[in-house]
């Protein structure tokens, strides 16, 4: 079954996907949060069946206590330990009725302080975080600094060696557009498709800080930190940049090199239909201004 296929009747299931003729429950309110966390904390996103602690866990237990009744949430893009956001888009269906400023301050309150509430928003029932979205975003820190940073250590991915910027630029070229990409997936990947169509790739140096930043209408389990890792082997000079289209053609993972650390990969933003009216933020992290999108052409320094 294709990837697009969509489905013309669905029974209503919580938070599940709603089509023309899904009955809605009589008072049901469905709610989409923007939420940040630093993903140091946690063991990913998504519940495990172990009970360790995950930003869904978390988020799920605050929100029962505001809605004083068990809520469960779907988010856009579930992130692996280690991985931060400053953008995840969730939502929920509920049968209580809470001002938005009540689900974002009052939630806010019983998260632990690696987890923020950007904003709330009441949604219509068609609205869904996941298959609603259009693109996902990603920024990754990475650091040629000569001195490890203790204090950035969960948050920037630190190589040892120089990085060319300009190298990697070029590797970067044969990424972008669509695209199999099974040479950048992780082996436990569960997607059905390979194909995967990222629409800009662009890095850029502040100073000892080289962000690299990946639009896709999609990603694949591990997509982004490998990316990374193949562009790092091209900046340290290990390898041409042409080795990225080698990589691609070999759709073969064990072609591709290593898998860049979690610590520097960050959610920055998810892109919806603008008649779903969701709030904008800006996709930082915090010190970094720039809108996505905002790096093409600048120069480094």
């Amino acid at each position: 079954m294709s990837e697009n296929y969509v489905p013309l009747s669905k029974v209503y299931t919580r938070n599940g996907e709603v089509v023309g003729d899904t009955i809605w429950p009589e008072g049901m309110q469905r709610v989409a949060m923007a939420v940040e966390y630093n993903g140091a904390d946690f063991h990913g996103f998504q519940t495990q069946p172990s009970g360790v602690s995950t930003v869904q866990q978390a988020l799920e237990s605050a929100l029962s206590r505001i809605a004083a009744e068990p809520i469960t949430l779907v988010c856009a893009g579930r992130t692996d330990a280690g991985v931060h956001a400053t953008t995840q888009i969730v939502h929920f269906d509920t049968l209580a009725k809470r001002p938005e400023r009540a689900w974002a301050l009052g939630t806010r309150a019983h998260l632990p302080p690696s987890v923020a509430v950007r904003w709330a928003k009441d949604v219509v029932p068609q609205f869904h975080a996941r298959f609603s979205a259009l693109s996902r975003t990603y920024r990754y820190l990475l650091s040629d600094q000569a001195h490890y940073s203790s204090l950035m250590h969960d948050r920037v991915t630190w190589s040892n060696r120089q990085l060319d910027v300009e190298l990697m630029r070029e590797g970067a070229v044969h990424l972008v557009g669509e695209h199999d990409f099974t040479s950048f997936r992780a082996s436990q990947c569960q997607a059905r498709s390979p194909v995967r169509r990222i629409h800009h790739l662009h890095i850029v140096r502040r100073g000892d800080l080289i962000i690299v930043e990946v639009q896709a209408n999609a990603f694949l389990h591990h997509m982004v930190r490998n990316i990374v890792g193949v562009l790092m082997a091209v900046g340290a000079g290990d390898v041409p940049p042409s080795w990225v289209a080698e990589v691609l053609a070999a759709r073969d993972r064990s072609a591709g090199g290593v898998t860049a650390r979690p610590f520097g990969l960050y959610l920055v933003s998810v892109d919806y239909p603008a008649h779903f009216s969701l709030p904008q933020s800006a996709p930082g992290p915090l010190f970094l201004a720039e809108p996505v999108g905002g790096f093409s052409g600048l120069q480094d320094f």
